[in-house]
């Protein structure tokens, strides 16, 4: 299985002024140096470094499942993260996991919230079944899409 960031493409796009998933250019911003965590490089935001705030489809398009919600980027290209290893943003709380089939709906009954630390078995016992392609970390708190697992 791997941690899998927003596509190095999609990014670029958004860090040229390129509009988000509601039509809007991205809000260019300073990051505090804490809770903003990079859906590309799968890292912190250092404080007082350029950030993006915008609005972002984790999904191929538009249907009923297809959620969309606030997320954060470096302002400037950074490198995709991703891999094999639990990403560093994800370190210290609480998020959902939940399983999505090969038409990119929920697959019903596989959300769940997990510590950090149960990201990884939680994967594995998700995968187990037949009908989830591929997987959705979110924050527990607010919903906020992190990244994507993949088999």
């Amino acid at each position: 299985m791997r941690f899998v960031a927003i596509p190095t493409k999609v990014v670029r796009s958004y860090q040229a002024g390129g509009l988000d998933a509601n039509g809007q250019v991205p809000e260019r911003t300073l990051s505090d140096g804490a809770g903003n965590p990079c859906r590309h490089c799968l890292g912190m935001i250092p404080e007082a470094a350029g950030m993006l705030v915008l609005a972002h489809r984790p999904f191929p398009a538009p249907q009923p499942y297809a959620e969309v919600g606030p997320i954060f980027l470096c302002a400037d290209a950074c490198a995709a993260g991703g891999g094999e290893a639990m990403p560093a943003m994800l370190a210290a709380s609480d998020y959902i996991v939940r399983g999505y089939g090969a038409d990119d709906r929920i697959v019903y009954g596989t959300g769940g919230v997990v510590e950090t630390a149960a990201i990884a078995a939680r994967a594995r016992e998700l995968f187990k079944d037949a009908r989830v392609s591929y997987l959705h970390v979110r924050s527990a708190r607010n919903n906020c899409y992190q990244c994507r697992i993949d088999r």
